[in-house]
């Protein structure tokens, strides 16, 4: 049986009297419909008949209430992520492929090769089911990447969970956590890195942001656009169902009562990772043979979305049959067709003379596929039930031309308190055994324990092209097996920072992601993002908002690195509370060699320098410190100096590519002794650190002062690098020196702690708390 005929096996459907037909609505003008129910306001359904000149049908309407709902159309948001384009320069441009506006961005990394790579999220249906809202949600994220023409290479993610002694964490935390892993291990990508954070601000609305990349050779770049009159719109992969129908008109746009989690079970979408596998596969076939002409993946909105999209891309109107989409749910209705967010679909563009080859591959692949429609020379995009018209619109009025919402903005009457509430009042640790019963709570505590329990579950060497993953600031992945060229990722935020202080804390967030990919060694070359805020209707939230995407787009500006694209995830709240707003940054960095990558762990040569590169300053204020041992949060974030972090990466990779460095670790939650911990440990190798004369003992181990990084410098290359360092005047201090025989971490003339006590602490808190 081939492709296109296996899906003649139809669950029954609708009568035909209960299809709503575009010619019924002309003659029932004045029927009521649940334009409210759908999430549309009364003058978006007023603009929804005075663009089509009547009411609108069931299928319409459901249609328009998707592709206008925030997830889809970024009507809260588009006023301001338009400061993104304006502050981005040509020379920026020149780096990418494609950008903002497509399923992900692309950049040229070289030698013929280009990288695509974005993050987004899947917050609310991972609360209401955690693991198919996890699991889809990493399904998505790859589809984006198969639509630009790439092969899936590797995926990330950064995930926000409520109080680990909260009764639901745990069910959220398991589901979640199986679901990232689940999917990925089951797809055969390596999961490379990311973040887990712990705050009850999140606990009714955790975050499940996942990050995919993609590789492909420039030439192979394909766009979502249906061209050429007569040319056929093939939907190929999984059947169509209910589950996911109101995903993102519903749950995006909902804020939780934490009653309701396991109410909205058919919006929250199933996935099938073994057909999103042989799915890549035949996708990477069809592109091979240049059998599609645009592509679009089905994720949020589903085909409404799909076709309104590649229509509206491309230079006519397209006809779709509906009633040839392959169902597998009883009495489905034109709406619901239109609307599920069904996973493992894609639907392409095809010339006519090419498709029985690409049925002939999909048929090899045992991917079901259907010819539902074709592009036209009109204008409108029409869909048909059976031959009667049940959606007749202008696709760009869905895809393109949705509500633009000029939100009230204003910063809170509270903020000058929260900064003003410093740390300088919270005691600090007086004694040396202050300070390393210090040092164990803070390496105990959620906030900054191994996550080892996590990542174990995630396969993060399968393909065999890993180069960094465990214990590593960014994940570091080989695209040329030949001459070694390679990309780093890494992602990062935090809310914590960002409640302080929208703009500086945005900027942190980007500058610890640009810090992470270049202590690995490699040059940041771009960046994405994945925004998430509370309710846009509330001004404080907008404000935030607002400051954060500024400080962004000012960051990439300063840097001079583009933002490729990106996701906005608005209504992440619990009632009238809005989780701590986040705004995730991912950056990506590029290797011409990724054998000189620059691990985390300690020891790799022997008698090695310890040498603190950067400023630092008594900078507590939302530290990990002021949470973990005092419950507080507020004061000023750490300062930013985006030329200073621009320094140190020049520094790390003229360093790695020069062999003057061993190894390298950022400096951020938790400070140098954090960074102390975690690069023993990966060494399996004892420290001693020196406390500089004159300096603070605790903020020299506890700030968490920005532009810092750890570097070991073997004992030959010593003088060569510090003068490096003076030559392009970044500030050092000698911090210490590695003790390949010693088994413990000594802060001189303060404490030591064995690497077994140490090891103990970090890595037991996950598995006694969700072992």
């Amino acid at each position: 049986m081939s492709a296109q005929q296996s899906a003649s096996a139809q669950p029954s459907v609708v009568s035909e009297q209960a299809v709503d037909t575009v010619s019924n609505a002309a003659a029932t003008p004045d029927l009521e419909q649940p334009f409210r129910e759908l999430g549309l306001k009364d003058d978006e359904y007023a603009r929804v008949r005075e663009i089509l000149g009547r009411r609108p049908t069931d299928a319409e309407l459901a249609m328009y209430s998707v592709m206008w709902s925030e997830h889809c159309s970024y009507k809260s948001s588009k006023v301001h992520l338009k400061y993104f384009g304006e502050t981005t320069t040509e020379q920026m441009r020149s780096k990418m492929l494609a950008g903002i506006g497509e399923n992900a961005g692309v950049v040229d990394i070289g030698d013929g090769w280009a990288v695509t790579f974005k993050v987004e999220s899947h917050n609310h249906p991972s609360y209401v089911e955690p693991y198919q809202g996890a699991a889809t949600g990493v399904g998505g994220i790859v589809r984006d990447i198969m639509a630009m023409g790439a092969r899936p290479i590797a995926v990330m993610d950064q995930l926000r969970f409520g109080a680990v002694e909260h009764a639901d964490t745990r069910r959220v935390v398991d589901g979640v956590v199986a679901g990232v892993g689940g999917y990925g291990n089951c797809l055969g990508l390596p999961n490379i890195g990311g973040e887990t954070v712990f705050d009850s601000s999140y606990q009714g609305n955790p975050l499940v942001n996942a990050l995919c990349a993609g590789v492909m050779r420039k030439e192979d770049l394909h766009l979502a656009h249906a061209s050429g009159t007569g040319n056929r719109i093939i939907l190929f992969g999984a059947r169509t169902g209910l589950d996911g129908i109101g995903g993102v008109s519903v749950l995006a746009s909902e804020t939780f009562d934490e009653s309701q989690g396991r109410r909205k079970l058919p919006a929250v979408q199933v996935g099938d990772p073994f057909t999103e596998k042989v799915l890549i596969e035949c996708c990477l076939e069809l592109y091979a043979a240049e059998l599609v002409v645009g592509i679009q993946d089905l994720g949020g909105a589903g085909l409404a979305c799909a076709t309104s999209e590649l229509a509206a891309a491309g230079d006519g109107g397209m006809l779709v049959r509906l009633d040839r989409v392959p169902l597998r749910a009883e009495g489905m209705t034109p709406a619901e067709v239109l609307s599920s967010e069904s996973q493992e679909r894609m639907c392409a563009v095809v010339a006519p003379e090419n498709v029985d080859a690409f049925m002939a591959v999909c048929a090899k692949w045992d991917v079901l596929a259907t010819d539902i429609g074709e592009v036209t020379d009109g204008d409108n995009l029409v869909i048909q039930w059976n031959g009667r018209t049940v959606v007749d619109a202008p696709p760009s009025s869905l895809a393109d031309e949705g509500p633009v919402y000029h939100r009230p903005v204003a910063r809170p009457d509270s903020q000058d308190a929260l900064i003003g509430n410093t740390t300088a009042s919270l005691a600090r640790p007086q004694t040396s055994a202050d300070l390393r019963a210090t040092l164990m709570r803070m390496i105990a505590s959620p906030q900054l324990c191994s996550r080892k329990w996590i990542t174990e579950q995630y396969d993060r060497y399968v393909r065999g092209n890993t180069v960094l993953a465990e214990n590593a600031d960014s994940g570091v992945i080989r695209i040329d097996e030949e001459t070694g060229r390679g990309i780093a990722l890494a992602t990062d935020a935090s809310g914590r920072y960002t409640a302080l202080d929208p703009y500086a804390g945005a900027q942190l967030a980007l500058a610890e992601a640009y810090r992470s990919v270049s202590v690995s060694g490699a040059v940041p070359a771009a960046v994405t993002n994945c925004l998430n805020f509370g309710s846009p209707e509330d001004p404080g939230v907008m404000w935030q908002f607002q400051q954060a995407v500024r400080g962004l787009a000012d960051g990439c500006a300063q840097l001079g690195i583009p933002v490729t694209g990106g996701n906005v995830s608005f209504y992440n709240q619990t009632g009238s509370e809005p989780i701590l707003p986040t705004p995730v940054a991912g950056v990506l960095g590029v290797f011409d060699d990724v054998h000189r990558r620059l691990p985390t762990g300690l020891g790799r040569e022997p008698g090695e320098t310890l040498i603190l590169l950067g400023e630092t300053r008594d900078e507590l204020d939302g530290s990990a410190w002021s949470q973990v041992e005092h419950g507080h949060l507020g004061g000023v974030p750490p300062r930013v100096d985006l030329e200073r972090e621009r320094l140190l990466s020049e520094i790390l990779v003229a360093g790695s590519r020069d062999g003057l460095l061993s190894a390298a670790h950022d400096l951020s939650e938790g400070g140098l002794a954090q960074a102390v911990i975690e690069s023993a440990l990966a060494g399996e190798t004892g420290c001693r650190v020196i406390i500089p004369e004159g300096a603070d003992p605790f903020v020299t181990l506890f700030s968490e002062s920005a532009g810092r990084a750890l570097v070991a410098v073997p004992r030959t290359e010593e003088s060569r690098f510090i003068a490096m360092c003076d030559a392009r005047a970044m500030p050092w201090v000698r911090i210490g020196v590695v003790d390949q025989g010693s088994d413990s971490v000594e802060v001189q003339d303060h404490f030591q702690v064995t690497l077994d006590e140490l090891r103990e602490v970090h890595e037991s808190t996950l598995p006694k708390l969700f072992g």
